[in-house]
């Protein structure tokens, strides 16, 4: 039997990315210093929204880019041929904050391969993470956010489904399905 519940809708998740969003600014004041950056492929659409919010409250273009951890990945050498999605970081990192941006943080394992690959684009002075959904008590690898939408208790059974307009769906939807 498989349960479906609503975890955002819309409204809620316009309010908590409007929390989200006051959050950096409270922390990374203009942006001078701090670059955000989306992982793929989910993450991406998650940073579009702060993006946009960001920069409606601050009227200015903050930095950001878009990073694909697949070739940094544990597992890249597995049996399966990975997809690889597109990279596009426009700038170095060195001493720059460092805001990775991701939907859903399960095992850490994506953040782990993340902080490795923006090593590629130079040394951050610091590195924290923007997550929409924390799943705790599912991790293999010790990390935490540093802003978070909402922790919610998951076992490893569960998914977390994100819908997104952005993503070609009709309403803003977030699900967890136990099964």
């Amino acid at each position: 039997m498989t349960n479906k519940s609503r975890l955002f809708n819309k409204e809620r998740l316009e309010i908590t990315i409007n929390r989200l969003c006051h959050q950096l600014i409270e922390n990374h004041n203009n942006f001078e210093n701090t670059v955000l950056i989306g992982l793929q492929p989910r993450g991406i659409y998650f940073l579009d929204r702060i993006k946009k919010n960001i920069n409606k409250i601050l009227k200015k273009e903050i930095e950001t880019g878009i990073l694909d951890t697949t070739f940094y990945r544990d597992d890249f050498r597995s049996n399966e041929i990975p997809q690889a999605r597109e990279t596009f970081i426009p700038f170095l990192v060195d001493d720059k904050n460092v805001v990775i941006i991701d939907d859903v943080l399960f095992t850490g394992r994506t953040v782990r391969s993340a902080m490795e690959g923006i090593m590629n684009f130079g040394r951050p002075q610091k590195i924290e993470l923007l997550v929409l959904i924390d799943r705790k008590y599912t991790r293999d690898i010790p990390v935490e956010p540093t802003y978070c939408g909402i922790k919610i208790n998951t076992i490893t059974s569960d998914r977390i489904e994100v819908n997104l307009a952005e993503q070609g769906f009709d309403n803003d939807n977030i699900w967890i399905i136990n099964k």
